[in-house]
C-alpha cells in the first residue's frame, strides 16, 4: 500500500503548477486564498509547500505580486499572473486536456474490470 500512496502523492504534485496557476488566474490572490481553495478541492497543500512554489514562479516570470495594505497587521503580499504567466498556464490547459484524453482512452481500452 505504501507504494500506492507514493505514486499518488507524486500524481498530485505533478498537477500542483497548474491549479495553483489556475486560481491564481482568476486575480490578485493571497497565499493562504490559495491553501483554502486547495483544501476544498482536495488538494491539501502547506505553507512550506506553497511559498517555495510561488517564489520559484515568480522568478521564472510566471507570476508577480502586489504590496497591499492590511487592517489587521502588516501589509500583505497578492500574486497575479504576468502575461508569460497566462500563456504558461494556457499551454498547461492544452497539455492537461491531451493528457486526461489519453488517460481516459487507455483506460476505457483496458480489459481489466
Amino acid at each position: 500500500m505504501g507504494n500506492l500512496e507514493n505514486t499518488q502523492s507524486q500524481m498530485r504534485k505533478g498537477v500542483l503548477e497548474f491549479c495553483i496557476l489556475s486560481i491564481i488566474s482568476k486575480g490578485e490572490v493571497y497565499p493562504s486564498d490559495i491553501i483554502e481553495k486547495m483544501k476544498e478541492a482536495r488538494l491539501i497543500v502547506v505553507e512550506g509547500t506553497l511559498y517555495p512554489l510561488l517564489t520559484r514562479l515568480k522568478n521564472s516570470g510566471l507570476l508577480s505580486y502586489t504590496w497591499i495594505e492590511s487592517n489587521a497587521g502588516p501589509p500583505r503580499k497578492y500574486y497575479k499572473l504576468t502575461p508569460l504567466g497566462k500563456e504558461h498556464l494556457k499551454e498547461l490547459r492544452k497539455t492537461w486536456d491531451e493528457l486526461v484524453d489519453a488517460v481516459s482512452q487507455t483506460y476505457q481500452n483496458s480489459t481489466e474490470e
